[in-house]
């Protein structure tokens, strides 16, 4: 799309998109109910968990920046400005200390820009405009917490203590990350080429977890409370291997060392903040995942890579590609691949939807046909209907996760 022109309204749809989710979550913050909204894991909006939203919010600020500042109008300039008030306002009521770093981390990109690349440095319009922008996000920030929401925090000040704890790693969720990713990191030693293969964590790790570690499902033993590490980067190692995550980090250095020298060399003040865009997002991406689940979620994952394919540099050539069958080939060849993934997620939101439902054990097994990795259906069943079809069930929940003690009391059960 950037080849062939269209990299602007691209962006501009990208950083509309994030403040919809932005707004989403305000909407939630200030009263306004729906089915949509989940009601767990405030202020979540449409994305369903306030982590969500601030990692939307942090990695999505840099396109939302640039389209308020190379607007072409005044009218496009103060509607993006608002967006990005509106993006601010909503990062800080989600409380997660790893978009704050994040957060940080563009306003640092985007200064350094301004002072390294000349034409943005002699660009009075552009230091006009990012002031406007940090006053009305201030006034944004400002209201957020001044005025009376909706949200029910614990702490008489979440905010200020949330600030507070940023590098806090002795005590709660801080020291909690440091010990999954210690315990985690040990699980590539018996998989040191491949890891423990993607998804795998949530099976794997029970076994490697520390005494009374935070990581852990309480009420479920021995299965972990997220189906992933709070970081994509000990996922990456834990899941893809090092080779994985080490080539993985080449790629975004090399496209943040390509961003660096057209920052330097820009012509203009319009490619400086597109390289300084693209820095930040890279930056960005990289922070909130250090600390968090960012690229391995879909949402995150098709930002961030649009947002650097269309921040780009237009004048790099592509290779040329012998053939003009390949080019085809492979975009039927993904577009099957993406049929194939749809149609698997299609049918385990029907398969959940059966389980939230449905308690008869004929729509239950229907499902399980389904879905037959679900290991809450394959629970559920393993404790009704006859011994035969019951053992078939705590089999299959055992070996989707062999450390979760029902699954593990069921088929013991099975075995005597």
């Amino acid at each position: 799309m950037r080849e062939a022109g269209l990299a602007r309204p691209l962006l501009g749809a990208l950083a509309f998109a994030v403040v919809v989710g932005a707004a989403t979550s305000l909407l939630q913050t200030y009263g306004v109910r729906t089915d949509l909204f989940s009601v767990n894991r405030a202020p979540g909006g449409t994305l369903g968990n306030r982590n969500f939203v601030a990692h939307l919010a942090a990695f999505g600020l840099p396109v939302v920046l640039l389209a308020a500042l190379r607007a072409w109008r005044g009218a496009g300039y103060v509607l993006a400005t608002v967006g990005v008030m509106m993006v601010a306002a909503s990062l800080v009521l989600t409380r997660s200390r790893a978009a704050y770093l994040a957060f940080g981390a563009v306003l640092l990109v985007f200064f350094a820009a301004m002072f390294v690349s000349g034409p943005l440095r002699r660009h009075g319009r552009t230091w006009m405009r990012l002031f406007g922008i940090l006053a009305l996000a201030g006034s944004g920030v400002a209201g957020a917490l001044l005025l009376p929401n909706t949200l029910r925090w614990r702490s008489e000040n979440p905010y200020l203590e949330s600030v507070q704890g940023v590098a806090n790693y002795q005590e709660g969720s801080g020291r909690g990350r440091l010990m999954q990713y210690q315990r985690s990191l040990r699980m590539t030693a018996g998989s040191p080429l491949l890891g423990v293969g993607p998804g795998n964590w949530p099976v794997e790790y029970p076994e490697h977890a520390a005494r009374r570690d935070p990581s852990l499902d309480r009420q479920e033993p021995g299965t972990t409370s997220n189906p992933w590490p709070s970081s994509d980067w000990v996922a990456f190692v834990a899941e893809r291997g090092p080779a994985a995550a080490i080539l993985l980090a080449l790629v975004l250095l090399g496209i943040a060392a390509g961003g660096a020298r057209r920052l330097v060399g820009a012509r203009d003040a319009d490619e400086g903040l597109a390289a300084a865009a693209l820095l930040a997002t890279v930056v960005a991406a990289g922070v909130a995942g250090a600390f968090d689940a960012v690229l391995l979620l879909a949402l995150p994952t098709l930002l961030v890579w649009t947002a650097l394919g269309a921040l780009g540099d237009p004048e790099v050539e592509r290779p040329a590609v012998s053939g003009s069958l390949l080019p085809a080939f492979a975009l039927v060849v993904v577009a099957l691949a993406a049929g194939v993934g749809a149609a698997r997620s299609a049918a385990q939101l029907a398969a959940m939807g059966v389980y939230a439902t449905r308690s008869n054990p004929g729509a239950l097994e229907r499902a399980s046909r389904i879905d037959p990795g679900s290991y809450r259906l394959r629970l559920r069943l393993a404790r009704s209907g006859n011994r035969r079809e019951r053992c078939r069930h705590a089999r299959a929940a055992h070996a989707l996760f062999p450390n979760a003690e029902a699954a593990r009391e069921l088929r013991r059960g099975c075995d005597q």
